[in-house]
């Protein structure tokens, strides 16, 4: 029998300014599309369409730039990842300052387009941004009627579940390619049930944006959406760690060969949310 001779895969590395550049798009991307359906077609589209805008436009971007920079858009998930060991310092640092200009950049062009229509005012529409506490109705639905603790408990528990998710999704033994789907539905699923009560964040990135151009309430509660979803994020990472994260002894060996003569598979202990793989 002809012995099997391993075949090693040449990791190529991404140069940096590339990841931070696809961060930034991708921040950018979330936010417009995501703030932009609130802000602009809110009355047609209802919670549900922008439920759904904010997961399309992160199942968009992570085929765009997930293979990139990991797609991560969101300093939660960025320390998640770091507290993981996926993600060095310096870039998980340089992540996180390059995903708030993206959204701060995202809100300045929402705004500009919103300010457009005769009828938008920045103080009566804002441009999605979230808070919390004092009472609105839009269509019949009651929104921000609930206190800090309420805000505070969901940003920290969903954020901890869209976390799960993603580690779930793009680990090493997930369905290959279906990473993109199941981490835009979670964030869908996350909207649906969030918006409500803090217009959901579970990213601090896409709070400060908004926030920093509305002022008034969003600004003043900021540091819950900043905090919390670190907080949530951190709480996943380390349940992904100590619970399911595969331990070196633990792991399967892995096929040598792919079906074209390479090896079609990420490395021992790897995900494809590193931004050196392709979803």
């Amino acid at each position: 029998m002809q012995r099997m001779e391993k075949v090693e895969e040449e990791v190529v590395e991404i140069p940096s300014y590339k990841k931070y550049a696809a961060e930034f798009i991708g921040t950018f991307v979330l936010v417009l599309v995501g703030c932009g359906s609130a802000v602009i077609a809110g009355a047609q589209i209802g919670f549900l369409g922008i439920s759904f805008a904010f997961g399309i436009a992160v199942l968009a971007m992570v085929y765009a730039i997930g293979p990139i920079s990991g797609c991560h858009i969101n300093p939660a998930i960025t320390l998640a990842m770091l507290i993981a060991k996926k993600i060095k310092p310096l870039d998980a640092l340089i992540y996180v300052i390059v995903q708030v200009f993206g959204a701060i950049f995202a809100a300045g062009v929402l705004y500009a387009i919103a300010s457009g229509h005769h009828d938008y005012s920045l103080s009566a529409n804002g441009l999605g941004a979230n808070q919390y506490g004092d009472t609105k109705a839009i269509e019949g639905v009651t929104i921000w009627g609930y206190n800090w603790v309420a805000a505070l408990l969901f940003e920290v528990v969903f954020t901890a579940i869209f976390l799960l998710v993603i580690f779930g999704a793009t680990h090493e033994k997930a369905p290959k390619g279906f990473a993109g789907l199941a981490i835009g539905l979670a964030l869908t699923m996350i909207h649906i049930v969030g918006i409500p009560i803090t217009g959901t964040s579970v990213n601090p990135a896409r709070s400060i944006g908004p926030a920093l151009f509305v002022g008034n309430t969003p600004l003043e509660q900021l540091p819950l959406f900043i905090i919390a979803p670190f907080v949530g994020a951190a709480i996943a990472a380390l349940i992904w760690v100590f619970f399911f994260q595969d331990k070196p002894e633990e792991a399967e060996e892995l096929p040598m060969r792919g079906p074209y003569g390479r090896r079609d598979y990420p490395r021992r202990g790897e995900d494809r949310f590193s931004g050196s793989r392709r979803w």
